[in-house]
């Protein structure tokens, strides 16, 4: 079977450097990534089509267009007046109707905002999910935070689209089980970020490809000790990737980035002192075989 998989670009915003970068100092993360006079550092919200058995799935729908203006300005969400993962999934020949599964690696507005529509759309009145023929799979624990969260992080998650996904009768809970097999995907859990993320695992032909989500953001994550502040449980995620790289296989396996500005995707090596590096970095992937 034949498996293509390319990068889709959504809304991109910007966050605290400092909250990006938890427990690395300014003056070290900012080499990275710079920021701007408000101390944000830009991050995409970049999803992963798979394109495969005649099916169309797509791995998470990023933060979209759904935040009122002056929600907007506070997470930085660009061309907020435009739902700019659905207008680059047009440029790919792509209509909603067309996505026949999207992947949830868990709940927070900025992976799963992109399943509503615009601002203005929905101030118009439609307030359906915009891929209209897709199966949701979420895990069982990510599902169970995103309806009863932690007052911690209680702000993000969105309430509509919680019973969006409920009514639509589309909505399929993976079960609490460290692997799970799906077609061509395994899923790797992960609790450190927060509770009941899925990582998901295309195996194909030649290589894998993993969407690291909140498990590994972009490339400057890639270090196993650099953490978010976002973090539930930062020394239990660091823990989570050591295990994780040793699932992949290094020079070969392909990691997949939703917040690298820069980089959708990267090889990696391990060092002689034992740090994990990006050997390959990819801006983009375009109907890549693997």
């Amino acid at each position: 079977m034949q498996i293509k998989v390319s990068s889709v670009e959504g809304n991109t915003q910007k966050l605290d450097g400092g909250a990006m970068f938890g427990n690395a100092p300014r003056a070290v993360w900012e080499k990275w990534i710079p920021a701007d006079d408000r101390g944000r550092i830009p991050l995409s919200c970049r999803c992963l089509l798979v394109q495969m058995d005649n099916k169309n799935i797509l791995v998470e729908a990023g933060i979209g267009a759904f935040f009122e203006p002056k929600l907007a300005d506070r997470f930085g969400v660009q061309n907020s007046d435009r739902h700019m993962l659905l207008e680059n999934l047009a440029a790919k020949g792509l209509e909603p109707e067309d996505i026949d599964y999207v992947l949830l690696s868990h709940l927070h507005f900025d992976h799963a905002g992109g399943l509503l529509p615009s601002y203005k759309e929905m101030q118009a009145g439609n307030q359906e999910l915009v891929f209209p023929k897709a199966k949701f799979l979420v895990g069982e624990k990510a599902w169970e935070r995103a309806i009863d969260p932690h007052p911690r992080d209680r702000a993000s998650f969105i309430p509509l689209l919680n019973q969006k996904l409920e009514e639509s009768g589309r909505l399929e809970i993976l079960k609490q089980q460290e692997w799970q097999t799906y077609d061509n995907f395994h899923f790797f859990l992960s609790n450190g970020h927060t509770p009941g993320q899925y990582i998901s695992i295309l195996q194909g032909q030649n290589k894998k490809i993993a969407f690291c989500g909140d498990l590994i953001p972009g490339k400057a994550w890639m270090h196993i000790p650099i953490t978010m502040g976002y973090d539930r449980f930062p020394e239990l995620l660091i823990d989570e990737k050591k295990e994780f790289y040793q699932l992949m296989q290094a020079e070969n396996d392909l990691l997949f980035f939703t917040h690298d500005p820069e980089f959708a995707a990267a090889t990696f090596m391990q060092d002689e002192k034992g740090k994990i590096q990006a050997k390959d970095c990819f801006a983009q992937l375009d109907a890549v075989s693997i």
